[in-house]
């Protein structure tokens, strides 16, 4: 049933619509000179402002709609959770599905995307209440969880950040498509754009598989896993902590194991780990073990199997040391023989190569990013950032720092802010102007996404009409 205030209000509008829309309006327009119904706090329906169900919402011509999550108790669920200050704060489920887990309102917006094909475009923001840096791995809901959850629930429609063209599409040409949006807190927006770190190294195999590994800069291991692709880039798949230590290096075979090796932080002993990376890029590690000491260790495979050879400077001289060892995979341990000093250099941690495959892992600035921003080049590419691929496209907020303004598409600030949001639409930028709740808040050109608490008021449609807002 449609919202007690809806049925009528939608009828004016449509009224309105074909009485004072613009004529540039009926015709097809590029995305960002489109205006859309939209509301705030979408999920919260009734329980604060008037807004109904996201169905009613939808019905009636909204193409904005805001969900808050929270990653408490991601372990349990495997899900984020809606709510304004927590989980299932604010959240009218009246109309909307029982439970608060992100998975079930996205498929409500992917089922009624599919019934409605011709619909103007549908952004869904995601308003991250939580820092989802802090999740140390895909099981813990970090953001390549986040990403998996958002191509799961929308598939082919999801129109990816990474799939935008240089030339904005025009509206008809997304009909039916679902944009996915990270907004609020401003690290997740940060790092899901880029990460840091000290003193990479890579492997890479002859299947294409790529492994990355990191310190933090505060003695904090991280791996980043991923693909080698047919263009040359790297899809970066999985990322996650995985030890504590300094200089880590990496050696890859073709079936997929790996073996990493590293420094102890505060001390000059040096560890191993075994792993296996999986088709999905998740990678199971073994526990570290102690195998000698020394400094800047480096590892690589020496046959297409299981043998290895390892070299590392000694700790109180310049002399490097070298082991061979031979990989058990099933038990996850090296067999380390053979010490003993040698005169060859250490292997080039940061490249590695496969056949006629090259990836070369650095640090360097990227414009306005700190100059510990990860970056890779392979034989084919030069400069990319090693970062979650951009399935979703990042909110740049008024205050908000360059590296996030940097690129960005979407634009948002509180309704009242008027200058930042004209200034943004006559940038070309799609804006949205939130807690729109009052025909005062008004701007010529309008936001975007004006979006209120209030989506069946008279005042609003009128607005919405007069602006020739699309659904």
């Amino acid at each position: 049933m449609p919202h007690p205030r809806a049925a009528a209000a939608f009828a004016a509008l449509a009224l309105l619509t074909a009485a004072a829309a613009p004529a540039a309006a009926a015709a097809d327009v590029p995305l960002p000179s489109a205006i859309f119904l939209a509301t705030h706090n979408s999920y919260s329906g009734d329980l604060d402002g008037a807004r109904g169900s996201i169905a009613q919402q939808l019905d009636q011509g909204v193409r904005f709609i805001e969900l808050d999550i929270h990653d408490n108790g991601y372990a349990t669920a495997h899900d984020y959770s809606l709510g304004h200050d927590a989980p299932g704060d604010a959240v009218d489920h009246d109309g909307n599905p029982a439970s608060n887990l992100l998975r079930d309102w996205l498929a409500v917006i992917d089922a009624w995307s599919a019934q409605h094909p011709a619909a103007a475009p549908i952004t869904v923001a995601l308003d991250v209440k939580d820092d989802l840096t802090d999740n140390t791995s895909y099981a813990a809901g970090n953001l390549a969880a986040l990403n998996q959850e958002l191509a799961a629930a929308f598939g082919d429609r999801l129109l990816r950040a990474d799939e935008y063209p240089a030339d904005p599409p025009s509206l008809d040409a997304l009909r039916g498509r679902v944009l996915a949006l990270i907004s609020g807190n401003g690290r997740t927006r940060t790092l899901y754009k880029r990460d840091v770190g000290t003193g990479p190294a890579v492997a890479v195999n002859g299947r294409g598989q790529v492994v990355e590994v990191h310190d933090s800069g505060s003695g904090d291991l991280w791996y980043w896993s991923g693909t080698y692709g047919a263009d040359g880039a790297v899809t970066w798949l999985r990322h996650g902590r995985y030890d504590s230590g300094v200089t880590p290096a990496v050696a890859l075979n073709d079936d997929g194991d790996l073996v990493e090796v590293h420094q102890s932080q505060s001390a000059t002993t040096l560890w191993y780990r075994v792993g296996r990376v999986a088709a999905d890029g998740e990678i199971a590690w073994s526990a570290s073990r102690q195998y000698d000491n020394g400094v800047l260790p480096t590892v690589r495979f020496t046959d297409a199997g299981t043998r290895l050879r390892e070299i590392h400077r000694s700790q109180s001289n310049s002399q490097n040391w070298t082991w061979a060892g031979v990989l058990d995979p099933a038990a996850r341990t090296v067999a380390w023989t053979g010490n003993a000093r040698t005169s060859d250099a250490r292997y080039d941690r940061t490249t590695a190569t496969a056949g006629t495959s090259r990836v070369h892992v650095w640090t360097g600035a990227d414009g306005p990013t700190p100059s510990q921003t990860l970056r890779v080049d392979t034989d084919r590419r030069t400069g990319d950032r090693i970062r979650y691929p951009q399935v979703a496209f990042t909110e740049f907020q008024q205050g908000d720092s360059a590296e996030l303004q940097q690129g960005a598409l979407f634009y948002a600030a509180p309704a009242t802010q008027s200058a930042f949001i004209t200034a943004a639409r006559r940038a070309g930028r799609l804006v949205r102007g939130w807690d729109f709740d009052s025909a005062g808040d008004a701007t010529d050109p309008p936001a975007n996404y004006p979006a209120t608490n209030h989506p069946y008021d008279a005042w609003y449609q009128n607005l919405l009409a007069q602006a020739g807002a699309v659904r």
